[in-house]
């Protein structure tokens, strides 16, 4: 058929086919649009890595960016683990496995429940995870769950009382790294262990100083210090989700010199390295979220600009990208570490601070307390569930016991007896 219609315009001129003239109207806005697309989709990794028989512990990856991570990975032939919060019998995620075992023809996909919201779970999975000699193998952390509370929501707390980005996106993070360290520093030298953080751009309006900063300069906050160059700003759901990443981005870069400056007993060079992936801005569950500012009309005004969303943001595969390329990348499994990896390439930390040695450790102290001081809260508050729990169940067996009493208080031979005591005597 084109070669008819070209044939028939170079015979008997352009007019002489159909619509010609809209067509080649339309043409070029359609290539600019494809361009426009093409620019928005990132750049694709041309790494490949042989991936077989690596163990992989995966956390959000049952949905967006870590989703798809999940599928490259297992299509090379990754062993699987996936930390969940949901429970392991839950037909979602015994569906989403058999799913993911189907499209990539790997069965080596399994799962841990492990909620990223409970310092205690995180607890119990790791510690049981270190727990085991020889040492398991571990060969990547990708690290890709994330949570974002729009600026319009109030501001949310786990059980434990902390708020919920800092908690997902930082503090989960760091319990699950700092009780893992020894399973990564045991692994033999000749494997290429390596730890992916998910970042994102926004940890450049992040705020720190009141971690980061000596504290006396903000003893007198909200009244501003005489002494202080730069308040801290005031917490928000706006700031929080930035906030966490700079910490994140922080605590990565000192989680690197933890591990580098560890000394093995066969005095090879620590093997474990760091990567900061930043995949950009993806049509994932999050970024609707905050677009839609958590409500009906910004879900509603969503759907009507979805083509321009199409256009400029990502799919989840396309953000994958820069996670399957710090995965497999040869020349990550060399250096110092502490990269940070947009467009499948390396790139320059924005912000000078999150290398500074001294903001490090305070924020590595503050994270530290932190945890113990919400591990007590929550272990004060299983105590206080379990005694209700015994309380309500000794209660019922009372009443039952009672019950059971009575019914045989009633009875004689098997057999229940008509009237009372008292009626009978008299």
């Amino acid at each position: 058929m084109p070669v008819y219609i070209a044939l028939q315009a170079l015979v008997d001129g352009l007019d002489s086919v159909p619509f010609i003239w809209p067509i080649l109207k339309t043409i070029p806005w359609l290539g600019a649009l494809y361009l426009i697309k093409l620019f928005f989709s990132g750049a694709r990794s041309s790494s490949e890595r042989n991936m077989h028989a690596k163990v992989v512990l995966v956390t959000g990856g049952t949905s967006g960016i870590g989703e798809a991570v999940v599928r490259g990975l297992a299509t090379r032939g990754a062993q699987i683990v996936l930390l969940t919060q949901h429970s392991l019998n839950d037909p979602f995620i015994v569906e989403y496995i058999d799913d993911i075992r189907n499209d990539t023809n790997n069965q080596l996909i399994t799962a841990e429940q492990v909620d990223l919201a409970s310092l205690h779970s995180i607890r119990t999975f790791a510690t049981k995870w270190i727990d085991n000699a020889p040492p398991r193998r571990l060969d990547m952390v990708v690290l890709c769950a994330n949570t974002l509370t729009p600026n319009t929501a109030d501001i949310q707390s786990t059980a434990e009382g902390i708020e919920l980005n800092w908690q997902i996106n930082y503090l989960a993070n760091f319990h699950l790294l700092s009780i893992l360290s020894p399973a990564l520093r045991a692994q033999p030298p000749d494997r290429d262990v390596r730890v992916l953080f998910g970042n994102c751009s926004s940890y450049m309006g992040g705020d720190l100083l009141h971690i980061t900063q000596p504290a006396p300069i903000y003893k007198s906050r909200p009244k501003p210090s005489p002494t202080a160059t730069q308040e801290p700003t005031i917490f928000s759901p706006g700031n929080a989700y930035a906030t966490s990443k700079l910490a994140l981005t922080t605590f990565a870069l000192a989680f690197q010199k933890h591990l580098s400056s560890h000394k093995r007993g066969d005095d090879h060079p620590m093997n474990t390295k760091i990567l900061l992936v930043d995949p950009g801005f993806c049509r994932t569950p999050g970024t609707r979220r905050w677009l839609t500012w958590g409500s009906l009309f910004g879900l509603t005004l969503y759907l009507i600009l979805y083509p321009l969303w199409w256009m400029v943001l990502k799919s989840p595969a396309m953000g994958a990208e820069s996670f399957l390329y710090a995965a497999m990348e040869e020349k990550f499994a060399r250096g110092e570490g502490g990269w940070l990896v947009k467009e499948c390439g390396v790139r320059k930390l924005g912000r000078d601070e999150v290398k500074d040695e001294e903001a490090q450790g305070r924020l590595w102290k503050y994270s530290e307390k932190m945890v113990e001081e919400a591990e007590k809260r929550g272990a004060l508050e299983r105590a206080k569930v379990k005694k209700e729990e015994k309380d309500r169940t000794e209660e019922a067996d009372a009443v039952k016991e009672m019950a059971d009493y009575k019914a045989k208080v009633g009875k004689k031979d098997g057999k229940k007896m008509d009237g009372s005591r008292r009626s009978k005597k008299g």
